[in-house]
């Protein structure tokens, strides 16, 4: 029997049986559709998040009071360590040698007016002036803050560029005051668009200098501390000065633990990858019951078929079919099934990663791979729960089928 041959007699016992066949192939397109979405919004998240996290750039590190909280026990543990303040971070701007610049964050949401208008939840944060050599914010227009407004503890701030279109609305933004928690700031510098990052905006944003925010609002209790290397080469040794800086201030013994948390883009890229890979493995679970369950669906419904058209079997080895041709056709059969339900599958993996996409701040990005994989597994999948069926229907006796009622 000619592989042709063995396709179109397969594709008129599936719509002879129209219900039989989308039982059949429901298991294949459930872990097409799975692997196909899963992979392509994992992996555009991948994409996103490895950009955001480079954006902190490949030289510059950042040490907090919490570092890296991946349990609620080192949220716990975190709470219990000694606060980094202002004198921290200028030991380390002042006994960092490696270090091109050091500067200083502290931040908290606050409602944000205008007029009439405001807005919740508005990060605020103070900051020292040269933060923005150190972090991934750029000034589209107007200025950054500057040493003066440190010094003189300047109501100065410079804003995301959502608080100008919901709250300025209209003409320069530039001089106009807002109000933040009871007091007003002059905006002289506007941020660039940044977008959302993991649904949250990072565009809603207000920047004050950090001795007007603590004369405003109060010394806070820590500070982050963002540190830039002078060079890549040097990244290591300049989070080592600063891990030794930070643990003689903090009076650590040899044998204690560092009780602050140090932060590169590189490590925030492992740890990311590290929940990913959870992720991998509850796709490859789910995606492997769904096409197990699939083949043994395809393989009790072609041992069905076989009983039913066992008279037809009779026949056709009759009439000169070998038991190769029998075998051939059943194959083909559940494979042309397999590979129905697998295009079915990787289409609708597509349409639902792309949906995800376009009504969630979750990115998508089509594999082709993924694509090639989830169709290379259905065929698979029908080859390999098609044969015992197949194997049954070439060695039914002739004679014993034509007698079968």
């Amino acid at each position: 029997m000619q592989f042709f041959e063995g396709v179109v007699i397969a594709f008129q016992s599936i719509v002879a049986n129209k219900m039989r066949s989308i039982l059949t192939l429901i298991g294949i397109i459930i872990g097409v559709t799975t692997v196909i979405a899963v992979v392509s919004i994992i992996n555009g998240m991948n994409n996103y998040v490895a950009v955001k996290i480079n954006s902190l750039g490949s030289n510059t590190f950042i040490i907090d009071k919490e570092g890296i909280i991946t349990s609620e026990e080192d949220w716990i543990n975190a709470q219990k360590r000694k606060d980094i303040t202002i004198e921290d971070m200028r030991a380390i701007e002042n006994g960092c040698v490696l270090c091109e610049n050091v500067g200083g964050s502290v931040e908290r949401p606050w409602r944000v007016k205008y007029g009439s208008r405001y807005l919740e939840d508005v990060w605020v944060s103070g900051t020292t002036y040269n933060f923005l050599e150190v972090s991934d914010i750029e000034i589209e227009y107007g200025r950054p803050l500057d040493e003066s407004d440190e010094i003189h503890r300047m109501a100065a701030c410079t804003v995301g560029p959502d608080i100008v279109e919901n709250l300025i609305k209209f003409g320069s933004p530039l001089g106009k005051d807002i109000k933040v928690g009871g007091y007003y700031f002059r905006i002289v510098g506007v941020g660039k668009e940044r977008g959302t990052f993991m649904g949250q905006n990072q565009d809603n944003w207000v920047v004050v200098p950090l001795t007007t925010f603590e004369k405003y609002f109060g010394r806070h209790r820590t500070i982050a501390v963002y540190a830039k290397a002078r060079d890549v080469a040097m990244l290591q040794e300049a989070q080592d000065e600063a891990r030794m800086i930070m643990r003689s201030r903090h009076k650590l013994k040899y044998n204690q633990k560092d009780d602050f948390g140090i932060m590169t883009a590189g490590s925030l890229m492992q740890v990311y990858n590290s929940f990913t890979g959870v992720a991998w493995m509850v796709l490859v679970i789910i995606s492997s019951i769904s096409l197990l369950v699939g083949g043994i669906v395809i393989m009790n419904i072609m041992l069905v078929s076989v009983t039913e058209r066992t008279r037809e079997i009779g026949v056709r080895k009759a009439i000169g079919a070998r038991r190769r041709d029998i075998l051939w056709q059943f194959l083909v059969e559940a494979v042309t099934l397999s590979i129905i339900g697998g295009g079915l599958g990787v289409a609708l993996g597509i349409a639902l990663a792309l949906i995800i996409g376009k009504v969630s701040p979750l990115p998508a990005s089509i594999q082709t791979w993924a694509v090639a994989s989830g169709l290379a597994v259905a065929t698979s999948v029908g080859l390999v729960f098609g044969i015992f069926p197949a194997l049954k229907a070439a060695r039914l006796d002739p004679i014993e089928s034509l007698r079968y009622e």
